[in-house]
């Protein structure tokens, strides 16, 4: 039996049969440039992505003030930065994610930004977002689950850098006080090899929760994620930005803008390869089958009274006049009531 619980996220829904939501994740490659980031939220709309996301921290809530960049931010950064200074660069106000949900509202796309810090938490929440998304750094995180789950607001999850075990944790920790839920598999690393986005995890997630689900795609290009949809996900996650050799540290693994508007379309275009799983001839597939299927016909000359058989009887195509050789079984045996020369069809039984 398929999971099909119904999720709202402002207009849209999230459901077994809805339409894969995909969310635009601007992340920081606003570079802390509110007006690059009206541009960002301009070309998520351009693309027809269903949401547009952010991130929003306190730095000194977040990390400690010596920690060292990740080995992925090292290379499309300074090294010699430290990770603190290289965050506090890009943290957004309260003041200027209410002027990009307005922007957002005004363009029609769905704000979301990721809140990382409890700070953070209570001034989004100020907010109404919609949903919130959790940064797979804070799957382990259960006080801080724990305290979004309260809001009450729909959860995406992402999973990265995470056991089955403790993905199992954060859930029940969720599910005390909120079941609204899209689980999202992910590899955390900026950019992943093909070899490590381990789409399988989504059946295992389909096989242990009763559970919408979601990838969010560090692949490069296009990616993983559309190959993700016909295993049931249903929310589908990338980063873009407008510039790969921007400065900041998820340019080079993000979708150029020309990739972005690829990447949705080919969402798109693999729901309606996906078709709706009942086999049945398609409407273009009707007149094709008059041609090509194949009917009784005489195989040699036969005499009225003779017995068909296999070696008086063959199929072919007839212009789909006649009996199918599905039923030709029901001929076999039978006898002829009237005189048939070579290549004559078979009438009715």
């Amino acid at each position: 039996m398929i999971f099909c619980k119904k999720i709202k996220i402002q207009t849209k829904e999230i459901s077994c049969n809805s339409p894969t939501f995909v969310i635009a994740e601007a992340g920081v490659n606003h570079g802390g440039n509110m007006e690059i980031a009206k541009k960002l939220i301009d070309l998520a709309v351009e693309a027809k992505a269903d949401a547009v996301k952010f991130q929003t921290f306190k730095t000194e809530h977040l990390i400690l003030s010596d920690m060292q960049k990740a080995p992925y931010q090292k290379n499309t950064t300074d090294a010699s930065e430290s990770q603190f200074d290289m965050l506090k660069k890009l943290e957004v106000t309260r003041e200027q994610n209410l002027e990009l949900k307005h922007y957002c509202r005004d363009k029609g796309i769905i704000f979301l930004t990721t809140p990382f810090d409890e700070e953070s938490l209570e001034e989004l929440d100020e907010l109404d977002l919609p949903a919130y998304k959790v940064a797979s750094t804070d799957a382990t995180n259960l006080p801080f689950l724990k305290k979004i789950a309260k809001k009450g607001k729909p959860i995406f999850l992402s999973t990265g850098m995470s056991y089955l075990s403790e993905v199992r944790l954060a859930l029940e920790t969720i599910y005390e006080y909120n079941k609204d839920v899209v689980l999202l598999q992910c590899t955390a690393n900026y950019p992943i090899q093909d070899n490590e986005a381990n789409l399988m995890v989504i059946n295992t997630y389909r096989d242990t929760f009763d559970i919408l689900l979601g990838y969010s795609d560090h692949s490069t290009g296009v990616g993983a994620a559309p190959f993700a949809i016909p295993m049931g996900v249903k929310v589908v996650e990338k980063h873009f930005t407008l510039d790969k050799t921007g400065e900041g540290p998820d340019h080079a693994a993000s979708l150029s803008p020309g990739e972005l508007i690829d990447f949705v379309k080919t969402v798109r275009r693999v729901e309606l390869y996906m078709g709706n799983s009942v086999k049945e001839p398609s409407l273009s597939e009707k007149n094709t089958r008059k041609s090509l299927q194949k009917c009784m016909v005489a195989s040699t000359d036969i005499k009225k009274g003779e017995i068909f058989s296999e070696d008086n009887l063959v199929a072919k195509r007839t212009g789909g006049v006649g009996i199918s050789p599905i039923k030709a079984h029901k001929l076999f045996g039978a006898e002829s009531d009237k005189e048939y020369k070579k290549n004559q069809i078979i009438e009715g039984l």
